[in-house]
Parts: C-alpha cells; structure tokens; sequence
C-alpha cells in the first residue's frame, strides 16, 4: 500500500487539473525506486500507463478518478488522482515526502505563496479523507499533467432455432446476444466465501463497472473529520473540496488503432444510427453501464417493440376511416349544398351567417378519426397497455435472473445508502445551534418542524405553477376567441370557410413554444423545491424528484389537450343568451362535426413538436453546441501551448472533459409522457403509436450515443426494477381507459350517431341526422347589439338560423328549452362510460391475472440454482467436519506417542506450532 505521487516541473498555466488515480493494492509491500524521479524527468513516465487507464507501472489499472482545484498565485489548478482498489487488507504507510530537485511537491514547495483560509482548510481535508482512503485500502497516484480550458426441447426447440436463423441478421454481432446453453451458478462474493470463487486471475475477477462500483462504496463511507462532521466524498464534492469524481471509460470509441474495448463495441453495434434495425446488446450494456441503466434500455426496447402491433392496428383505424369517407351520411348531408342549412354567427355583430356547407373539409376530415373503428382501437390500447406491462414484468424476471440479480433486495441497497451532502450540513448547522445554546443533544436528525418551511414551499409552489399553466392555456383561449373573431370579417369565402384550422393551428403552435419553454423552467424548480425539502438518501431525493416534475409536465403538456377534449364547446349558451368571458368574448364553439378533429390537431403537432424538438433537436444540438465551443477553446488554446496540445491526451483528460451523467429522470420523463400521448387520447389519434415507433427508433441511438461519446462514465448502480416509473406507467394505464371513455363519449359525435340510429331514425340509416342534432333560432330574438351588422351577407334575409344543440324550436310554447332529446343522449353518453369503463378495466385485470409475472422456466431454474446452492454448502461444511475429524485423530495420536516419550513441541502437517495436549477446534 502506497502513495505514489509523480512530481514534475508545471508549465505556467492559467488553468490545470489535478487527478487523484485510484486502483487496488495487488503487489503489497511496492517500493518506490530511485529512479522514477530521474525516468519521469528523462522519458515519457506515461509509456506504460496507456494514456491513463493504468498506473506508471502498466500493470494496475485505474478504477476511479478524484479532481480538484487548488490556486497557486493568480493561477487556478485543477489536479486529479487514480484510486485503485484492492481486495485483501491493506497496511498503513508514510505520505507523500519532498523530493528534491525541481519536482519537490506544490503543496510543500516553499517557493509556493500563502493561499487564503478556504484553500488550506479544503487542502487539510484532502490530506485526511487520501489518507483514510489509503488505510481502507486504496491506492493512490497524482498526475499533474492535465490542463482544463474551461434451454428447451422438441418442438419448442425447433421453433427457436428457427426464429434465431431468422433473427440473425438483426443480432448484434456481440458475445453475450450468442445462444447460452451453461449459465455458472452465482453467488454474492465475499472474503470468508473466497475459497468457493476463482480467483487464478484476479484482474478480470471484477469487471471496471463493479471495480468502479466498489471503489464509490469506499469514497462515501471513508470520512473526513476536518470539518467537525463526516464528509464521504459526496460532502466533499458538494463543498468543493472535489470538482469531480468519476470512474473512466474502457478507451477511445474511434480510431484506427485503438485497441478492442467494451465502449468501441458499444459504439459499433448500439449506439450508432446505422444499427437501427438490430436490437440492443442490453447485455453489454448491463456490463459497461450497471443494471439500473441497463434495465432503462431494457424497458425502452421491450416498449418501442410493443409499439410495432400497435402502429399496424392505428394504421388500419385510419385506412378504415379514409376508405369509408365516401359512404359517411352525416359528413355527406354537411356537404350537400341543397340543404342550404343556415348556421347562427360564431361571434357577436362582426361575424355573419354562414353555410354549413362551407365546413365540409372539415366534416369528411372528422369522419378519419371518429368512425366505429377508434372504439374499437381505444379498447385495443387498453388491452395493449396491460399486455405491455405484463410483458415487462416478464422481461424484467428474465434480466434478473440472467444478471443474477434474484437474491437482491432493496433492503440490502438501502442500508448502504448514506445521507447526501446537503443532509449531512444541515444536520451539522442544527447541531451547532444546539452547542451554541449550551444544550446536551443526542445525535441529530431532520424533523417535519425543520422541513415544515419547505413542504410550504413546495406546496404554494405548485400551486403557483399548476395555476400559471391554467393562466397560460387561458391566454391562449383569449388569443383563438379574438382572432376568430378578426379573421370572420375577411370579406372573402375561403377566408372565413378557413378560419376554424388558422385558429387551431396557430394558437397549437403558440401552445407548444409554451409547453417547451415551461418543460425546461419546471425541471429546474422541481429540483430546486426537492433541494429545500433536504431529503435524507439519494433514493429519496429521486423520488420525490420524480413526483413533482410528472406532476408539473403533466398538466403543462396536457392541460391544452383536456380543454379542447372536454370544456370547448360545453359551457357557450345559445344564441340570445351566450356565456362571455369579458363583455365581448363568448365561449369558443365546437365545428359542426364535432372536437374531434380539433383534438386531433392539437395532439398530433404537441405529441410531434416535442419529439422533434424538445427529445431529439435538444439532445442532439446542445451537446453538439457545448462540444463545439471546447473545440474553439482548445484550437485558440494551441497558439500559446504548441507542444502540450500535440501531446495525446490521458483518457482521465479526455472524460473529464465530458459532460457529467445527470441521471436517468429527464430520459424516463420524455417517455412516459410520451406513453401519455399515445394511449390517454388514442381515441382522437390513431397514429400517435405509429409516430412513437418512429421517434423512439431514433431515441433509442440517439441516448446510446450520448452514454457512449458525451457523457463521462456513470457510476454502476444495481436495481432490479424500473422503480417508481412502474407505478406511474400503471397509473396512466388506468388513466387512459377512463379519458378515451369520456373522450368517446363526450367529445366525439358516436353516440348520438347510435341514439339516432336506433331512437329516431325514420328507415335505420343516417340520413337525417345532421338535422336532428341541430337547433333553431329566430334571428329576432337575439340581444341587443349582438345581431350581425351585416345580415344580407349572404344574399337574402335570414329568419331562422340553425346551431349545434337540443333545445325546443322557437315556436314551441317551452323555446330554447333543453329537450328530451338531450336527456337521451347524455343517459346514453354515460352509460357508455360506465360500460366501457368496467369492460376494459376487466379485460385488462384479466390480462393481469392470466399472464404470470415470472415465466415458468425461469421459476423453475431459480429453484433449481437454490438446491445446487444448497448443496455446494453443504459439501462445504461436510469438508471441514472431515477436515475437524482428521485433525483430531492426529492430535489423539500424537498424544499416545507423548505419554510414550518425554513431552515436546512437535510441527503439525499444516506448518503451524502445536502442543502434544492441544486440541484445535476452529477451522
């Protein structure tokens, strides 16, 4: 165990990076030569250490990687350390001593000037939290030279092998996608178990991901006391001790003699566009990444497949509604001219009478999305909700079984969660509170009167937002109410027939811009109203995270959707007697066709615009843009520096300047809004699964590209499941059938297209039904100041005009009363609801129960790897009884040769010192 620090001359640099190697101890005991100093001087002291992926020596390699700032004068450095792990004990030795010559150590230079009070406090802190590390195992190495610019059978088997065949050409051409006949037995690793593992070679034992992965467990439980409190190093990130902590990547991903490494066989067969078509190697993934993103793209390749049946199923809805647009009676009549249907103004004194007939593009375009079929394809989306959840669970049974994550529980993982940074130092300031007030305290913890300042917070806080959002859709509203109203006066037909799509189309827009404007501004707030909470663990702060973030982009995302699909056109009165927002603006209406065709509008450009820019402009562009100004940086940085900037860098370099891993949530929430989109109004949008399929296509390369070239390597976290996601995936599940239900029912004309049929119809068809749905008005009952100014626009008088209601004629003794009529449709509209409701909720429960959640052979494998275990300990204590009986025999008879002879010590068989009287019982 050892500190071996490389100590040269550094170049007058404005800026630099210190980093701190960590690797295990494999040869204890290493002695420092002589001659390193006299080599680093002489030659490249980096020729063995593979641009930094191994120490100097080029036999150990590096696990993770410690940066940190320092100032020397006017100059800001950042340094960097290795830190290897090791797996047997470790003893204790001497820090870093003063060498002589020009490589004497910077922060023992006397040359170097006093730094200020928070330099040497953050410098004593390094000194004790390396020097814990060191005695927990660790070895360290400081690097100087980086600069920062700124099986089956029968007929099962057969059938596989046939799949396989077919499947070939889409398998990544990697080891683990190979069909596997021998699965090793496993079993936890630990040091009183060593014996029962091979260890003939100990430095492919661990892959990187779990030596990184253990090596994180010691960097947050080894502490620093310096500051009167525990740090790990998540404290000592937090206070800036640190600037960054991070394991490295395997090597370059490009390059034509880059040696074979895990991330350039991820770069070729996953994360690259041209491999679309192939699935993912979740295997490798799981092996470079660890579990909990393995299991992220796991969950997005099992959703992105279960799209493909339902894209083919919303495609053929929309074939079906474009290949009866012809045979639709009620779109037919809204066409036919003959009818000469006068419609009432859609606003007061400025807009005019209208003809029905000047809405027919709109009618035969409603019929593509509202026809028999979208019931049908809303119960299929149910359905397939359930079975893709189902099949999830399946999967997710399969990956855990596979990557011998059966025996791992959250229990276990949840004891060895430590407090956060921001936890730890608040704790510390409630503590020295206490001590200032002379107040005897036991160990101090967080209570709810100590949050209580924050859950008020968070809790005006979304109030505030939810009630911005309400705001904003308002304003919007306003904007379609008023620019109707402008364009109605356009003098020519065509404009006032295309009023209804200028509206809808651009207030969609501005919608939009809001929608991603605001996506951004409630990520930030959700993490900063999580932050003021203080939640104690890691676990906790992402859920909560999670929590608030959904719940702000859901209702910024959907809020426009829910009023176009249920409030426009509900609450507008009648002519005579409308309802006004202001003292001029009525309530918007609904076309004569119905919401639907608006509803489609508005999913359709929200749904495509934030796939387009939000989930694929946004993620591909602003890398790009960050890279980019780093590539100017370091090109107006080569002037002044030639040689350094020719120099290959250190791959510690190269990843730390990367962009830090930010977690999984923004990945996630884009999808799981996205699954809002295609299952909670698929009764308006039979494409949005097709649309999904294709965006996520992309997606899937897209996030694979950014993990494998953008991002420095995350640190392996193990989870055997997709953690709360699940459970919000399951709540927008039941969601949808309920929504499509109203949606059905309320927003789209099929029920009173089947109350007409088989109520009023006078032969059993549709002819007629335009005209029962609508109501008349005379023209000599509206307000005062609210008849057109124009009403010979159309060329005659009009004394009766017509509007989309139920209500008594005017020359009925009860006028513009709601009539029977009304009553039957929405008794009908909900006993729909509640049929479709209790159906699909069923079927899918049912979906539920028949589909087992861990599939049968791999019960059955489980099962059979706990007998095997049972008996390889079993074997094992049956071992040591044979071993125990052995000795004992021994020891019985050197005891009968003692009472022959004259006692001794005697050297038993195993080498140890014993007495002839001894009886050793441990083994």
């Amino acid at each position: 165990m050892r500190v071996n620090k490389k100590y040269s001359c550094l170049p007058a640099e404005e800026k630099g990076i210190h980093i701190i190697n960590i690797r295990a101890i494999e040869d204890i005991g290493y002695d420092q030569h002589e001659s390193t100093l006299l080599n680093s001087l002489s030659k490249n002291p980096d020729a063995d250490c593979k641009y930094g992926l191994y120490f100097r020596d080029g036999k150990r390699k590096v696990d993770y990687i410690l940066v940190y700032h320092y100032k020397k004068s006017s100059a800001v450095k950042t340094l960097t350390r290795r830190v290897h792990h090791n797996d047997s004990s470790a003893r204790s030795t001497k820090q870093d001593q003063p060498l002589p010559g020009k490589g004497v150590q910077l922060e023992m230079g006397e040359s170097e000037p006093h730094v200020d009070y928070h330099e040497d406090d953050k410098r004593f802190r390094r000194e004790e939290y390396e020097g814990n590390l060191v005695e927990a195992g660790l070895e360290l190495e400081r690097d100087e030279d980086m600069y920062q610019i700124n099986q089956t059978h029968g007929l099962l088997k057969k059938i596989n092998s046939v799949i396989q065949k077919i499947t070939e050409p889409i398998q990544p051409k990697v080891a683990e996608h190979k069909p596997q006949t021998v699965k090793r037995l496993s079993y936890p690793f630990s040091r009183e178990k060593q014996h029962l593992f091979d260890l003939s070679d100990r430095d492919s034992f661990f892959d990187s991901k779990t030596r990184s992965t253990i090596v994180y467990e010691i960097l947050k439980r080894t502490t620093c006391t310096k500051a009167k409190y525990s740090m790990g190093i998540t404290s000592l990130l937090a206070n800036g001790v640190y600037s960054a902590a991070y394991p490295l990547h395997d090597g370059d991903y490009e390059g034509e003699n880059v040696e074979p490494n895990d991330r350039k066989l991820l770069c070729e067969e996953w994360a690259s566009y041209g491999v679309f078509y192939k699935y993912q190697p979740i295997d490798l993934v799981r092996k470079y990444f660890g579990e909990k993103i393995g299991l992220y793209f796991a969950w997005l390749g099992v959703y992105t497949q279960m799209l493909i049946p339902a894209s083919i199923v919303g495609i053929i809805v929309f074939l079906y509604g474009c290949a009866t647009v012809d045979e639709n009676i009620p779109s037919m009549e809204m066409c036919d001219q003959r009818n000469n249907i006068t419609m009432c103004p859609l606003c007061d004194r400025t807009c005019s009478y209208w003809k029905m007939s000047s809405a027919c593009a709109t009618a035969r375009a409603s019929h593509l999305f509202d026809n028999p079929a979208t019931v049908f394809f809303s119960v299929f989306m149910a359905l397939w909700a359930a079975t893709f959840m189902e099949h999830w669970k399946r999967k997710q049974m399969r990956l855990n079984y596979r990557w011998d994550l059966t025996g791992f529980e959250e229990e276990e993982e949840a004891v060895k969660d430590h407090p956060r940074a921001e936890y730890e130092a608040k704790v510390l300031e409630k503590s020295l509170r206490k001590e200032h007030k002379h107040k005897e305290t036991d160990k101090e913890k967080l209570t709810w009167k100590d949050r209580f300042p924050a859950y008020l917070t968070n809790f005006v806080g979304i109030i505030f937002m939810v009630g911005l959002t309400f705001a904003i859709v308002f304003g919007v509203i306003i904007y379609r109410i008023s620019t109707a109203a402008a364009l109605a006066i356009s003098s020519t037909p065509s404009g006032r027939s295309s009023v209804r799509v200028t509206v809808t189309a651009t207030a969609v827009i501005i919608n939009l811009v809001v929608i991603i404007i605001l996506d951004e501004v409630y990520g930030c707030i959700a993490r900063w109203l999580t932050q003021i909470e203080v939640p104690k663990t890691d676990k906790n702060f992402e859920e909560r995270l999670i929590f608030k973030a959904f719940l702000l982009k859901f209702v910024n995302a959907y809020t426009p959707i829910f009023y176009v699909a249920f409030f426009k056109g509900r609450f507008v009165g009648r002519p005579g007697d409308y309802v006004y927002i202001f003292h001029s603006f009525r309530m918007e209406e609904c076309a004569p066709g119905g919401c639907l065709m608006e509803l489609c509008i508005q999913l359709s450009i929200i749904m495509l615009g934030k796939q387009l820019i939000q989930n694929n402009l946004f993620e591909i562009g602003i890398p790009k843009m960050k890279k980019f100004i780093r590539y100017m940086k370091l090109k107006r940085r080569r002037s002044l520096d030639h040689e350094e900037h020719m120099k290959k860098k250190q791959r510690y370099e190269v990843d730390y300047n990367l962009e830090p891993f930010a977690g999984l949530t923004p990945e996630y929430m884009e999808m799981i809004i996205q699954f809002g989109f295609v299952t909670l109004f698929v009764a308006s949008f039979p494409l949005a699964p097709l649309f999904a399929l294709l965006n996520n296509i992309i997606e899937i390369r897209l996030d694979a590209k950014k993990f494998v070239t953008e991002l420095r390597r995350p640190v392996a976290v193990r989870a055997k499941d997709i953690g709360i996601w699940y459970n919000i995936l399951r709540g927008i599940g039941k969601l949808a059938v309920i929504i499509n239900a109203f949606v059905i029912s309320f927003t789209s004309d099929f029920i009173p297209r089947l109350v007409y049929l088989y109520m009023y119809s006078e032969n059993g068809t549709m002819h007629g039904f335009v005209n029962h749905t609508l109501s008349s008005f005379n023209v000599s009952d509206f307000q005062a100041g609210t008849a057109p100014n124009d009403p010979m626009d159309l060329g005659y008088e009009v004394q009766i005009c017509r509007y989309k209601d139920y209500r008594e004629p005017p020359w009925s003794e009860n006028k513009y009363d709601i009539s029977k009529d009304f009553w039957a449709v929405l008794a009908a509209r909900l006993a729909f609801v509640i049929v479709f409701q209790n159906l699909v909720m069923f079927m899918s429960d049912f979906v539920d129960w028949i589909i087992p959640d861990i599939p049968k052979d791999i019960s059955q494998q489980i099962h059979k790897e706990k007998v095997l275990m049972v008996e390889v300990f079993m074997r094992e204590e049956q071992g040591k009884l044979q071993m125990l009986e052995t000795w004992k025999d021994k020891d019985k008879k050197k005891g009968e040769n003692c009472n022959n002879h004259s006692p001794r010590l005697s050297r038993s068989h195993s080498g140890s010192l014993s007495s002839c009287h001894s009886y050793p019982l441990d083994v």
